[in-house]
């Protein structure tokens, strides 16, 4: 029942309500009118006796009387013993299709019963034709009711999925739109007015991280970049010392680049979208100097559709994590279906396969060999990943470690002529 929409249980809920409520007003309905109309009919079986008694207090006891007529009235029937009835009182039995009254009537020969017949045929014609008509009536009504409140309901909740499919439809890129308002006092506009305010609040928000991000890449690289070319100077004077603190600037400078590449991925920024070769980049990642042997296994013409410079850095932070980790290889392999980057390191627990894509996450014991990195590289290849419609994942494999990108969308990477790849593979 949960799973239903408002609009179906709001629907259902009316139609069981007003099946249950017109049952039970039919039901009282005919027991009303049925003792009505058989009260009325012992009230003329009353009258008649009464009728008859008074006519036999004035003539002769009669003998023998014919049987009922057609009208259900009797002639009075002489009885010299009572057959439940009291003097001057009457009795009125309902059955066999009759009511049927009677009463006691002392004469001079002795008392007499005198009874009389009303047929109860026309109260159950018409009772039938009533229950006929409520069987009939009270399912038309009740879906009348349901056809009604679904209606209705569509029409109360239209504005609510405007504003859903409105909403659903605002992401980081277009905070400046805004869901419709109803002109209705009620509280669908209220809470329109209350996401709008909400939407308009999250706008600043991001518009000042934007800001700031902005800022912080202009004060932060300057400073760095000076205080590299201050301690170079100061190269002859101490070259141990100074090439200790160039490699630790060189980490502080690329990992204010990650942390600013990461703000600008948070705040939504938008994607030039252009046509990716995978191959070519997997391929200049790969000429890159690499203290192991890198193997390619590409598949020509698999293109995506991204940004060229955050494809290439997703491809180089996967293959210089494989290189930190390699004992001798590391493979890139390009297909149709994506691209995989594969060491042949210790590899990744499996406990922790989803961890690694965490930021500042580095694995202790299985890559206690880790030197470098900022623990960064691989948050950023999925989020980069992500922001293409696209997944990264750590898969399993019998030795090192296996991480795969895939594109999720519909079409996914492929070549643009729809041709076979011609397998391009060997060591670089």
């Amino acid at each position: 029942m949960n799973r239903l929409s408002v609009r179906t249980r709001v629907t259902l809920a009316a139609s069981v309500i007003v099946a249950t409520v017109l049952t039970a007003a039919s039901l009282v309905l005919i027991l009303t009118l049925r003792d009505t109309l058989e009260g009325g009919v012992a009230d003329e079986a009353a009258r008649k006796v009464r009728a008859n008694a008074a006519a036999l207090k004035d003539d002769p006891p009669i003998v023998a009387a014919p049987p009922p007529g057609e009208d259900g009235s009797a002639e009075p029937t002489p009885e010299r013993s009572g057959n439940g009835a009291g003097p001057g009182k009457e009795k009125v039995v309902l059955a066999d299709g009759y009511a049927t009254a009677s009463t006691v009537v002392v004469t001079a020969d002795g008392p007499v019963t005198v009874k009389a017949r009303v047929s109860l045929a026309p109260v159950q014609n018409a009772l039938g034709v009533l229950e006929q008509l409520l069987l009939v009536g009270v399912p038309a009504l009740a879906v009348l009711m349901a056809v009604m409140t679904w209606q209705l309901m569509g029409r109360v909740l239209a504005p609510v999925e405007s504003i859903r499919s409105t909403f659903a439809d605002i992401t980081a890129k277009n905070l400046h739109r805004r869901v419709p308002e109803p002109v209705t006092r009620d509280e669908v506009a209220r809470l329109a007015r209350t996401m709008n305010v909400t939407l308009g609040q999250l706008e600043s928000a991001v518009e000042r991280h934007k800001q700031f991000v902005a800022d912080a890449a202009h004060e932060l690289r300057n400073p760095v970049a000076t205080l590299s070319a201050r301690l170079e100077l100061g190269m002859p004077q101490a070259p141990d010392l100074v090439t200790e603190a160039l490699t630790d600037v060189a980490r502080i400078k690329e990992l204010t680049g990650d942390l600013l590449l990461l703000a600008r991925l948070d705040g939504g920024e938008p994607l030039v979208g252009t046509d990716v070769d995978l191959a070519q980049v997997a391929a200049e990642a790969a000429a890159r100097p690499a203290p192991v042997k890198i193997a390619l296994e590409l598949e020509s013409d698999v293109v995506v559709s991204g940004s060229r410079s955050h494809l290439e850095r997703m491809v180089a932070n996967l293959v210089a994590n494989a290189v930190r980790h390699a004992s001798c290889q590391v493979t890139i392999r390009v297909t149709a279906d994506g691209l995989d980057v594969i060491d042949d390191g210790p590899g990744i627990p499996a406990a922790s396969r989803e961890r690694v894509f965490q930021r500042f996450h580095r694995l202790d014991e299985a890559r206690a060999r880790d030197a470098g990195g900022s623990g960064l590289g691989l948050a950023i290849a999925r989020d980069i990943a992500t922001a293409h419609g696209g997944t990264l994942t750590a898969q399993d494999t019998p030795q090192g470690a296996h991480l795969s990108f895939r594109i999720t969308a519909p079409d996914g990477p492929k070549g643009p002529t729809g041709r076979p790849a011609r397998g391009r593979k060997g060591p670089v």
